[in-house]
């Protein structure tokens, strides 16, 4: 399998070079020049591992079996997920599929316990001692996530930028408290937006790039614009499928609806390339916060970045410019490098561009946006809790919340992807249960919340409080690359 650039000026790379570049060199981002077909007859009967290894199998082409095996069982090994990698609660025709159970109680552990893994393997095929220098933009979960996965893996180093007044305490505490001689964690005074703007500068600077070289450093990523950490997050869209076969909700070979709260379309186009692969889908839902530049894209036909920014309760979505969406524009137009080129330089140099009528139709049965406002995501928390005993995140709460806008009662049985732990924002769903003391501090709150739901507090937050601050670092949004150069010595 060959990786080739959304902007189609790069020439086409391994598997390996694609994860190791992380970014293609004409400011595309990598994509498989295919797509293979997966739907076994037996998904049912497969565990994740088994899902997982299968599946990389179709993308990792220039890997050993043994090389993905040794990837996929330290990846999801109980150490890190000692409860099993994914969990699934029935709520009547809704099926959540709780991707959080990881290190960091997010999502993004499920890729991320991979990436790493991946990245040191293919490090050893493309070239040697290179010393790969990972850049993080977070909105929250992400970072913390990163952090935790590379902590201390040989030939890499990771900084991580994250809006200093745009996540949550705890998520922000994960992140200063993450430990390892590899890490550094820096606050930015500005918005997600700006941290991705600043790190995509860092990565095209070609002068810089060449003082890396000549000490054998080089720039990579660890979010989702990186192949290597978009590939394992197909994997759970198969099991969650199976999971539903399993317990008998659906039939093999049925279609379903997915729901996913999305910021960077990394989580959701996954779910696109499974569907592309042979999982039976009757239609995505994009679910957006106040922050709906994508749910203009999808039904209106127009992303349009130029309005303004909302921090809300559900940090991780609060993102204007989804760098994934571009691999989903590639995708529909047909593998069109030379229009996705110049659809995303518009965009990053006049804010906005539309997609044609033509390509609408391409996705539009398939894949529908919406969004919910700062009081329904906090209404859908509650109504959850009340009707089911059951705690929602605010993210996974605005899926829920735009599901129940955009379905039918009829429709298929709904997949809603869990992003996050609620006790990662437990001032927020306080607050929506109206229960939010005004006599304790955050890190207060998860022993509260418990005591209020009986909903176990993750292990790697219940201790939270107790862990040294380790990182303090803030910055002007304009300083990023001057922050890094300091840090890495290349003054």
């Amino acid at each position: 399998m060959e990786y080739i650039s959304t902007r189609g000026k790069s020439a086409a790379v391994s598997a390996a070079a694609a994860i190791v570049q992380g970014i293609a060199e004409d400011g595309g981002l990598f994509v498989p020049a295919s797509i293979p077909t997966y739907f076994p007859q037996n998904l049912a009967d497969l565990d994740y591992c088994r899902l997982a290894k299968d599946i990389f199998a179709l993308y990792l082409t220039d890997f050993t079996a043994d090389e993905i095996a040794q990837v996929v069982d330290e990846a999801y090994s109980t150490t890190s997920f000692p409860d099993g990698a994914v969990g699934t609660v029935s709520l009547d025709n809704t099926e959540i599929l709780e991707l959080w159970h990881g290190p960091t109680s997010a999502f993004k552990d499920m890729a991320l316990q991979v990436l790493p893994r991946l990245l040191v393997k293919s490090l050893a095929k493309t070239g040697g001692n290179k010393e790969i220098i990972i850049l993080v933009a977070t909105s929250g979960d992400t970072g913390t996530a990163a952090l935790e996965g590379f902590r201390d893996v040989p030939h890499t180093q990771i900084t991580v930028f994250y809006p200093k007044e745009g996540v949550s305490a705890i998520q922000e505490l994960q992140m200063n408290t993450t430990a390892g001689n590899n890490t550094c964690v820096i606050g930015v005074q500005g918005n997600f937006d700006d941290c991705q703007n600043g790190v995509k500068m860092i990565f095209g600077d070609k002068d810089l790039a060449v003082k890396m070289a000549a000490q054998g450093k080089y720039f990579s990523s660890a979010n989702s614009i990186n192949w290597g950490r978009l590939l394992p997050q197909i994997v759970y869209y198969f099991y969650g499928y199976g999971q539903l076969v399993a317990k008998q909700r659906i039939a093999f070979g049925e279609e379903i609806d997915i729901a996913v709260p999305t910021g960077n379309f990394g989580d959701i186009l996954a779910g696109w390339y499974a569907m592309k692969m042979g999982l039976p889908v009757h239609q995505f839902i994009c679910a957006s916060n106040c922050n709906n530049v994508l749910t203009d894209a999808l039904e209106k036909g127009v992303y349009d970045r130029r309005r303004p920014f909302h921090k809300t309760i559900s940090p991780s979505m609060d993102i204007l410019i989804s760098s994934n969406f571009e691999r989903f524009i590639f995708d529909i137009s047909g593998n069109d490098s030379e229009y996705t080129a110049a659809v995303f330089e518009q965009l990053r140099d006049e804010g906005v561009f539309t997609i044609s009528d033509s390509l609408r139709e391409k996705f539009a049965a398939k894949m529908r946006g919406g969004y919910a406002d700062e009081d329904s995501c906090k209404a859908a928390i509650k109504r959850v809790f009340e009707r089911y005993d059951y705690l929602l995140d605010p993210h996974s709460a605005v899926a829920y919340q735009v599901a129940e806008q955009l379905r039918d009662d009829d429709a298929s049985v709904l997949l809603l992807v869990s992003t996050a732990s609620p006790y990662k924002f437990p001032a927020a769903v306080l607050d929506a249960l109206g229960k939010l003391p005004q006599d304790k501090g955050e890190l207060e709150l998860p022993a509260y919340l418990n005591q209020l739901s009986g909903m176990p507090i993750p292990p790697n937050l219940a201790i939270l409080g107790e862990l040294p601050i380790r990182h303090q670092q803030v910055c002007a949004k304009d300083d990023m690359e001057a922050a890094v150069i300091a840090h890495l010595g290349l003054d």
